[in-house]
């Protein structure tokens, strides 16, 4: 209970409002909390109004504003929702920062990373969207170069670009991680090449690159059903299969039922089938909020495999 002329001592202010009496104290000598009256003796009292201004400092603190923060909203130099604005900008930034070391530090025990790694994938996560634009740039610049490509179908790969959000999700933060490792990869970026250069190859003989995009859709999931039904290749399902196939892909004159030509259709495909071409647009998918890419390659290297059949 409080004095009877309705005063607190420190300790009697602790057990109001749950503050140790040291954290109380430590207010009271920043020139927080001024007591309203003193004892005979100097110990330092409170009224009710200073247990509200108590009140107050320790939800400012448990927000996180510092002393000066706390001083100057209640020496009306500014305000709660001003100063909570500022804040909140404060912590963002602080998130961001924390969310790019958790997507760091994920990748790291998922790829069980050594130093050198460590700090390259950190410079990676730092990244701005035009340093990242400008990584993927170099990548396409050097797997089309010096070849007769369709140049408005290369313009729509380029033009996919890693978009970021203000505020990305670890999973975005870890696809960019492993993104820009998968276009620096000289692996990866050969693999591309060669797809290059078969493309110029069919322009210069004035063949089609691929089929319609409807019947390679077709084709695929085609061949995803047979696969996920346990059927091989050279089932019923994928004869009729590998028919449709060369039936659209053959040119006027040629025999679709050729297994030379057969192959040769297996091949192309072959070389524009490569898990890694695929996680590319995966990976693209979930830094930009795409819808998923579904996972084909299995699916596609059963195909080839009944052309050949």
């Amino acid at each position: 209970m409080g004095r009877a002329d309705g005063t607190f001592t420190i300790g009697e202010l602790s057990r109001r409002t749950g503050l140790p009496v040291k954290t109380i104290r430590f207010y009271a000598d920043e020139g927080l909390l001024p007591p309203a009256d003193r004892t005979s003796s100097g110990y330092r009292l409170y009224d009710v109004t200073a247990m509200a201004r108590l009140e107050l400092i320790k939800t400012l603190r448990e927000l996180g504003l510092g002393l000066v923060d706390v001083s100057a909203v209640l020496a009306r130099e500014t305000s709660v929702p001003r100063l909570a604005r500022r804040h909140i900008d404060a912590l963002d930034e602080q998130i961001r920062r924390l969310r790019l070391r958790r997507a760091v530090l994920r990748a790291v025990v998922k790829r069980e990373s050594e130093l050198a790694e460590v700090k390259l994938m950190t410079r990676l996560a730092t990244m701005s969207d035009e340093e990242r634009a400008r990584l993927l740039d170099e990548f396409w610049q050097e797997v089309t170069e010096g070849l007769p490509v369709d140049a408005e179908f290369y313009e729509r790969m380029r033009a996919a670009k890693p978009e970021l959000p203000d505020d990305p999700s670890p999973e975005q933060l870890e696809a960019w991680i492993e993104f820009a490792e998968l276009i620096q990869d000289p692996r990866f970026r050969a693999v591309t090449r060669r797809m290059s250069e078969r493309h110029a190859d069919d322009l210069r003989a004035g063949e089609a690159t691929v089929p319609a995009q409807a019947e390679w859709i077709e084709w695929s999931e085609r061949a995803h059903q047979a696969l996920k039904a346990g059927l091989s290749p050279d089932s019923a399902e994928g004869r009729a299969l590998a028919d449709d196939i060369a039936r659209v892909w053959a040119p006027e004159g040629q025999d679709p039922d050729d297994p030379a030509f057969r192959n040769s259709v297996a091949d192309r495909i072959a070389v524009g089938t490569d898990h890694r071409a695929e996680r590319y647009w995966q990976l693209m998918a979930i830094m930009n909020g795409w819808p998923e890419v579904p996972t084909r390659v299995p699916a596609v290297e059963w195909l080839t495999a009944a052309l050949r059949a």
